[in-house]
């Protein structure tokens, strides 16, 4: 894993033993995804699936003003796909799912993503943040989903992933109307469900995985996976599950350390 942090060209990598934080970082273009960082993501996915932990997403994170720059940074997600790839591309590309295919794969990680948001989060950093099982953000967030504005439509995962996060009404506006939501208006369509300054934001984003982590990581990864799974197969899928975990040494040893307290 640490190969990856001199291999990648798009991406910062950092790993400990229970999650792996992974920074967009094409901040000379405020980190719109192309085709390099859809490639590199995809092998984030790849050891993922062999090896799960948390995933936590984030961007480019904000500095505050020093000596040498005075006026600081503003921090930024991701301000979409990147235009100049997107303008060259023609019907076989959008029926290949670039995009729709990598945030579906970050979408089915065994176990959980957490996006960490600050800034623009536009058009396909949005979509990529939907993606994630957890998205807490900052003030200064922006979300929202322009692209109707340049002749396509958002078909990374928006169309139905936001309707399912905030609802008909909310998702027209921003799908049909370019609506972008600041982190204030994120936090209350529970769109995102922490609201932080952006100095405390990576370590909310660790508190949170932190949160994660005190859990059964095999009672956590099939809940997520019995979580998405179509409604017609509940409660069978539940029964099953649940009688895959019942077998598991973790539930009697979490159970009796539970009954052991108890007697304290």
């Amino acid at each position: 894993m640490a190969s990856f942090e001199t291999e990648f060209q798009t991406l910062l990598a950092s790993e400990t033993e229970d999650r792996l934080w992974i920074r967009l970082h094409r901040p000379e273009v405020r980190n719109a995804i192309d085709q390099t960082m859809v490639d590199e993501l995809h092998a984030v996915c790849s050891y993922l699936e062999k090896n799960p932990k948390v995933l936590i997403l984030a961007g480019t994170a904000s500095q505050a003003p020093s000596d040498q720059n005075p006026k600081g940074a503003k921090g930024i997600f991701a301000s979409g796909a990147d235009i100049s790839q997107l303008r060259e591309r023609r019907r076989d590309d959008a029926l290949a799912g670039i995009n729709s295919g990598i945030f579906d794969r970050i979408a089915k990680l065994p176990m959980p993503v957490i996006a960490a948001l600050d800034g623009f989060a536009l058009g396909g950093g949005a979509e990529l943040a939907y993606a994630a099982d957890f998205r807490i953000g900052t003030p200064e967030l922006r979300m929202g989903n322009p692209e109707t504005n340049l002749g396509i439509m958002a078909a990374a995962g928006a169309t139905w992933r936001l309707k399912e996060l905030v609802g008909e009404p909310l998702a027209k506006e921003i799908l049909l109307a370019g609506k972008v939501l600041t982190g204030e208006q994120c936090l209350a369509a529970n769109l995102i469900t922490e609201l932080h300054p952006a100095a405390e934001l990576e370590q909310a984003a660790n508190a949170l995985a932190d949160r994660i982590a005190s859990q059964d990581p095999l009672a956590v990864r099939i809940t997520k996976s019995v979580f998405h799974t179509p409604r017609e197969v509940h409660p069978v899928i539940d029964t099953l599950a649940q009688g895959m975990l019942f077998e598991s040494q973790a539930k009697f040893d979490r159970m009796q350390d539970f009954l052991d307290r108890k007697k304290k």
